[in-house]
């Protein structure tokens, strides 16, 4: 009998980005950016249970999970964008452009007023970004071939 797969937190989501989108992101950048530019990818995320739950499916284990809670320093989800740098973003359909912060200190410009639009916007973070469903990730999945060489031959997706 084979042992439940053991995660930590099965509501913990994570941003699923495969090296191929990484990479079109590296050459997206260097196409569209200036000096000092930030290039974030708009990924998809999911939760540890749905991915558990896509890799017991593909691999054909229906072994349970066994949730042993948090790590030390380890975060329920990842932030890729603070609001300060979401609210300066430019939209550029798959990708966020954060230009480079080039304003001054000068500090005396907020004795008499602030940004009350600021506290409006919520970082962008995996529990907050379009979440994947199980199927959603073992598609994903399985075009990775780091996971399809895994598969025995009988499971292993038509090209």
């Amino acid at each position: 009998m084979l042992e439940p797969l053991t995660v930590t937190v099965p509501e913990m989501t994570r941003f699923m980005l495969p090296l191929r989108e990484a990479v079109d992101l590296v050459l997206y950048a260097f196409e569209h950016g200036k000096g000092g530019d930030i290039f974030v990818r708009k990924a998809p995320a999911c939760s540890l249970a749905s991915l558990a739950a896509a890799l017991q499916n593909i691999f054909g284990q229906q072994t349970g999970l066994n949730a042993i809670g948090s790590r030390h320093g380890e975060k329920l989800y990842e932030t890729l964008l603070t609001q300060e740098e979401l609210r300066r973003s430019e939209d550029m359909g798959e990708y966020f452009r954060v230009r480079l912060d080039d304003r001054d200190l000068n500090y005396t410009l907020y004795f008499d007023k602030g940004d009350k639009g600021q506290a409006a916007v919520e970082d962008y973070h995996s529990h907050n970004t379009r979440q994947l469903s199980v199927a959603e990730v073992e598609t994903l999945l399985l075009s990775l071939s780091e996971v399809v060489s895994e598969l025995p031959a009988d499971r292993r997706p038509l090209k």
